[in-house]
């Protein structure tokens, strides 16, 4: 894989947030943009945003946007589109503004992210970024983080379960999520958005 220098991935990125001029709310991964939320009083919509200028290969968005959130609605992931209905979707980020973290992941169902900073009760998201994700994770799956040793931990797929069995390697991208679950309606705000080069 090459390495660009910042100047590349500022340029990147500045080609990506020109075309994504509006976020929405999401219940669950997709690669399509499916599962928005929907409905709602004062009805939920998509919201315009805007980005500050890339800087070491990184951008972020310039301010707050509110959204409302139907009751019995969970957000789990923002989406990135073109318009404020229908247009072009362009992907997803987990909800709750974390940093991303290269990962590899072994068939002893161990996996390996320096400067993870996970304890054992979260929740991830693995993204493939390009790369192929071990066998037994599922792209934009929520997993729960157990057995924290140092730079290695597992996942399971219930809060408390055993290990995901992981019978081939693979490498990719962790990052913590933090769903929010609406029992009424309610306020949503965005103010951290953040992309960086390579993930």
């Amino acid at each position: 894989m090459p390495v660009f220098v910042d100047a590349a991935e500022n340029a990147a990125l500045a080609a990506i947030v020109d075309l994504a001029d509006y976020a929405s709310l999401h219940s669950a991964y997709s690669a399509t943009g499916a599962n928005e939320l929907a409905g709602g009083s004062p009805a939920y919509a998509r919201q315009a945003i805007a980005w500050d200028a890339p800087s070491a290969g990184a951008v972020s968005l310039t301010g707050t946007e509110s959204f409302n959130v139907p009751a019995a609605s969970t957000v789990a992931w923002i989406g990135l589109w073109s318009a404020v209905t229908t247009g072009t979707f362009y992907g997803m980020i987990p909800n709750g503004g974390f940093t991303p973290r290269a990962f590899v992941g072994a068939t002893t169902d161990t996996i390996t992210a320096p400067g993870h900073g996970l304890t054992n009760g979260q929740r991830v998201v693995f993204i493939a970024a390009g790369s192929t994700l071990p066998t037994g994770l599922a792209e934009g799956t929520i997993y729960w983080v157990i057995g924290v040793s140092g730079d290695t931990f597992q996942v399971s797929t219930t809060s408390g379960g055993s290990a995901v069995d992981l019978t081939a390697a693979g490498s990719g991208f962790v990052q913590r999520i933090a769903p929010e679950a609406y029992e009424l309606q309610g306020t949503f705000e965005v103010s951290d958005i953040n992309i960086v080069a390579g993930s």
